[in-house]
């Protein structure tokens, strides 16, 4: 008989803290969507509720299950950490609790890992706002001051032309597909950050290691954006970390939303018609090297939101922010 740890296909990491009726009801969807007969466990790992979600946890009967109680709230990065070195699965899959997952969203994450072979890095997918049914997520890109966005561009606009996949710098962790062994060789999230920027510098690591982050457009979730509590408390010190770290590759990620911001700005103001259309061939695929003034303002832009942190948090380390 083979170890449990090489029959199980896929293991499910979903931190948890509050918000029990949104767990509840992930969870609800998570089983009802999970392929027939796939091998795997669903990793449980409470960051310190106090809503009931312990004693709630403390019912749960299904042998899949493995519920794993942190002392004390750790945050995203170091909960999700604990999950995943629990892990048997040759596969990782991070869920946040507060995602409603729907019919066959798996199967295309699953299939476009095994397309990109050695080569995948982070895989996600297409993620609606669970309130609104708009569109929230089909990737990230770094925006003309250096920060990480949400791309909401429509799959659409790529199915046009014969893609049900595109490879993309960067992807949330909210609903993401990871080889275990590459987690750990990356060594799964840094957890100087506390929730915010945890991802990116994931996916950055995994890019930087030679891997091809991608979002799968066949599968769709839904999101309940940001709903723990505190979500949002250190983004100004999670981006100052993320930017310190990873300045070059921000800047060179943002470039395309640079000569998108320029071209929306100032094509009609006094500038250069030259840089307009060196900015302008770059932004239509025209020209392949990005034209010089676009990174001196992206560099430009990043040096501004430095100062500015640093005004407000000092300069060098963060880890205290």
């Amino acid at each position: 008989m083979r170890p449990i740890s090489e029959c199980l296909k896929l293991s499910f990491v979903i931190p948890l803290y509050n918000c029990l009726p949104l767990t509840q009801a992930m969870l609800a969807s998570l089983r009802a969507t999970i392929p027939a007969g796939l091998a795997h466990e669903i990793i449980l790992v409470d960051d310190g509720s106090t809503d009931g979600t312990r004693e709630w946890l403390a019912t749960l009967t299904d042998p899949s299950c493995r519920i794993v109680l942190n002392e004390k709230n750790l945050g995203y990065a170091a909960a999700n950490n604990r999950g995943a070195a629990l892990a048997r699965g040759e596969f990782i899959a991070l869920l946040n609790n507060d995602l409603v997952l729907t019919p066959n969203w798996l199967e295309p994450m699953l299939d476009l890992h095994n397309r990109l072979g050695a080569q995948a890095g982070l895989i996600s997918n297409v993620q609606l706002n669970a309130r609104t049914g708009t569109l929230d997520h089909t990737g990230v890109f770094i925006d003309h001051k250096g920060k990480p966005q949400h791309d909401r561009t429509p799959p659409s606009d790529f199915r046009r032309r014969g893609q049900d996949w595109r490879m993309v710098d960067l992807v949330t962790g909210a609903c993401v597909l990871i080889r275990r062994e590459l987690w750990q060789q990356l060594g799964g999230f840094d957890q100087r950050y506390h929730n915010g920027c945890e991802d990116i510098d994931l996916c950055l690591r995994a890019k930087a290691a030679g891997h091809a982050n991608a979002v799968a457009f066949r599968s769709v979730v839904r999101h309940h954006i940001s709903a723990s509590p505190g979500r949002k408390l250190r983004d100004e010190a999670n981006c100052y970390r993320l930017t310190l770290r990873w300045r070059g590759e921000l800047a060179q990620i943002g470039l395309p939303a640079w000569c998108r911001r320029f071209l929306e700005w100032d094509l009609n103001a006094a500038t250069k018609p030259s840089v307009s259309t060196s900015v302008l061939a770059y932004t239509l695929h025209l020209r392949r090297t990005p034209p010089p003034a676009a990174l001196t303002g992206m560099e430009a832009a990043i040096a501004f939101e430095i100062a500015r942190w640093e005004k407000m948090f000092g300069s060098g380390d963060v880890s205290s922010k």
